[in-house]
């Protein structure tokens, strides 16, 4: 379960659209277009190279192997790693290729020997498939690399979605978003390094991916860690480099200064008691099956002011651990959150007398609130 943290403090961010996520306590603190199906330029390479993953994981791919450059990769213009027809490239090398220097070249390579058919075409279509099965609504791929093509698009929020995979799918590849510089074969001395701005402003900054194009505008797919929080950003469509980067030191700032992780329960202990209909025991505890950790704006003071929501009486039998509730909440300047909690204990069916008195209570109830009047 997500949580929006939307609020009068929200940054105010120039960019068309934006997506903010703490994943620590997956709450959403920004929220601008998130979920608009925007050309995505170069930030679309972390598709491929999700997938790339993928094959390494499964065996399809390993880092040493060579793959050939078509005519059709070597087409590619813009940003590049200057690759030919006569070049056989290592898989390290191309995934390197994509993450430093965002290479059209590398990534159609990569597409041309992953795709169903060998096509980037079929590698499209394939990405859009399984950016499905991830949960992606708003993403549909032309190619492989984000160059402008009708129809190639993907939402700040989807970005921020494969993002978040990327990390915890591919801790052991992770750390290739974090470098500097690659020097692919001195090939291209002026493309060797990251453009990700935050890279080096010791930030926590450790990834991932920069886009633009004239359509996109710039953009950047970023994370960054501080202690034992992560914060996931999206920025698209802004209007220049430095605005990026202004941008983006900012986001990161903000989600770490202007906000602060509180427990506001813990794992087994009751907050509440349910009432349970024709159980051994007239009610059960309510209890958070974890520790509940939100943010909350860190200069609030108000005291939080919460309820508990079921439907009830709750009939039995009910196992330990069902979830029966939720705790619902409005910290001032947020939106309702809700967290679920589940029951403390099992509860079983009560015995013939349970029974009897149950049903006895029900025909006093009737006869108190007169002939005809239901519950």
């Amino acid at each position: 379960m997500g949580f929006s943290a939307l609020s009068a403090s929200a940054f105010d961010t120039r960019a068309k659209a934006a997506y903010v996520l703490d994943t620590k306590t997956d709450t959403v603190l920004l929220d601008k277009n998130a979920k608009e199906p925007l050309p995505p330029a170069s930030m679309s390479k972390l598709m491929t190279l999700y997938i790339a993953f993928e094959a390494l994981r499964d065996g399809r791919l390993t880092l040493d192997e060579r793959l050939p450059v078509s005519q059709h990769a070597m087409s590619y213009k813009g940003s590049t790693m200057f690759l030919n027809t006569q070049d056989r490239v290592r898989v390290e090398d191309l995934l390197r290729g994509i993450i430093v220097l965002s290479g059209n070249d590398a990534c159609v390579v990569i597409a041309e020997a992953l795709s169903p058919d060998g096509t980037e075409a079929g590698f499209a279509r394939y990405m859009t498939r399984r950016a499905r099965d991830m949960g992606m609504e708003n993403s549909t791929f032309a190619n492989s690399n984000g160059w402008p093509a009708i129809g190639h698009r993907m939402s700040v929020q989807d970005l921020a979605i494969l993002a978040e995979r990327l990390i915890e799918d591919f801790p052991e590849y992770y750390p290739m978003f974090a470098e500097t510089e690659f020097a692919f074969d001195g090939r291209a001395p002026s493309n060797t390094r990251n453009r990700n701005p935050l890279l080096r402003l010791d930030i926590g900054a450790d990834g991932l991916k920069t886009g633009h194009t004239e359509e996109a505008g710039f953009g950047l797919v970023g994370s960054a860690q501080q202690k034992d929080r992560r914060v996931i950003f999206v920025l698209s469509g802004l209007g220049s480099t430095r605005a990026r980067a202004e941008e983006a030191e900012s986001v990161v700032n903000w989600s770490f200064r202007q906000f602060a992780e509180k427990t506001i329960a813990t794992a087994g202990t009751p907050v509440a008691q349910a009432e349970v209909w024709m159980g051994a025991r007239a009610s059960v505890g309510l209890v958070p099956a974890k520790d509940m950790n939100i943010l909350l704006p860190a200069l609030t003071r108000n005291e939080l002011q919460a309820e508990v929501v079921y439907s009830g009486p709750i009939r039995a039998p009910i196992a330990k651990g069902d979830q029966l509730a939720e705790l619902v909440f409005q910290p001032e300047g947020l939106p309702e959150m809700r967290l679920p909690l589940v029951a403390e204990d099992d509860v079983s069916v009560g015995g013939f007398p349970v029974r009897v008195m149950t049903a006895a209570n029900v025909l006093i109830k009737r006869f108190l609130n007169g002939p005809g009047t239901e519950e």
